[in-house]
């Protein structure tokens, strides 16, 4: 100790900037525990005591528990294997952060029940497994034991969510939304209802799921709705026709009332708003581009096909 400089707990509070009560707090225990005494029995710290309260502050700023800081100012552990420990636990806690804030800003826009925010909360906690699973089981209602054929497992794979290790909140928020919105029996029997329609045409007219009507009512409709026609005039016979006769053909039947009847009751239940709804949070959750709204060119196209449809 000879020639070292002692400090008592006062100088080091003005050397570190911690108030008496937190240094005496360290040292008693152990963590910067005193050099020596002076002769009436007070605490004298030497030089390494600064260092040691420097990354005490550091160490605690950082979240990490008293224990493990004593480990560390004491070499028991090393810093960068307490600093991997640590940043993986700070990982997990801020997703569940935002999983919290995901889910209360969710309550805050609904004006949920307190029993609806509970099942959010549930949604939003399901590991990766359980998510799977519970898109697997609303996936497997819609399409099991349809058809085999690659198309419906490439629709099946394009209408699974793959929420990220680190969503952000509108990720979060979306999946919530849609894993809701995947246990709706109604909608459940909605999407099932399409499929079979999808695998009724492909039996009956070996169409295959290439070219589906809404797209082809799309493409027709669109430009007409653009220009502002009404669907029932005459000047719309022209593209209603496009579309039944370009159904007629992939299906293998005559443009008949019988083929506009199925046709108009394949694009009512295609052209459900939820369907619509689960593929614009689909593309929030997998980060892919906004999917394109057929909604109002099927909405034309229906009100134009309804209207040249005898009673």
């Amino acid at each position: 100790m000879d020639g070292e400089t002692l400090y008592s707990i006062g100088d080091l509070a003005r050397r570190t900037g911690l108030t008496v009560k937190a240094i005496r707090f360290y040292s008693d225990r152990g963590i910067v525990p005193p050099t020596d005494r002076s002769p009436t029995g007070y605490r004298l710290y030497g030089i390494d005591a600064v260092a040691r309260l420097d990354l005490v502050r550091t160490l605690r700023d950082l979240g990490l528990d008293l224990p493990t800081i004593r480990k560390v100012v004491d070499r028991e552990i090393s810093l960068p294997e307490v600093a991997a420990a640590h940043a993986e636990a700070l990982a997990v806690q801020i997703r569940m952060l935002r999983l919290r804030r995901a889910v209360m800003t969710a309550v805050a826009k609904r004006g949920s029940t307190p029993e609806e925010m509970d099942l959010m909360h549930k949604l939003a906690k399901l590991s990766e497994d359980e998510r799977r699973r519970l898109i697997g089981d609303f996936l497997d209602t819609a399409f099991g034991g349809l058809d085999a054929n690659p198309e419906f497992v490439g629709i099946m794979r394009s209408m699974t969510p793959e929420l990220p290790d680190n969503p952000e909140a509108e990720q979060v928020e979306a999946w919530v939304e849609l894993a809701e919105l995947s246990q709706d029996p109604d909608f459940r029997a909605s999407v099932r209802r399409m499929a079979e329609h999808h695998a009724a045409d492909r039996a009956q007219g070996q169409m295959g799921l290439r070219r589906d009507p809404a797209a082809a009512v799309r493409d027709q409709a669109g430009p007409a709705l653009v220009a502002g026609m009404d669907p029932a005039s005459p000047q719309a016979d022209p593209v209603v026709a496009a579309v039944t006769a370009q159904y007629a053909h992939v299906s293998g039947h005559a443009d008949d009332v019988d083929l506009r009847r199925r046709l108009l009751t394949r694009l009512e239940t295609a052209n459900d708003p939820r369907r619509e709804r689960y593929l614009q949070l689909l593309s929030v959750i997998n980060g892919w581009p906004a999917p394109e709204s057929l909604a109002p060119a099927l909405d034309w196209f229906i009100q134009a096909l309804r209207a040249r449809i005898p009673e």
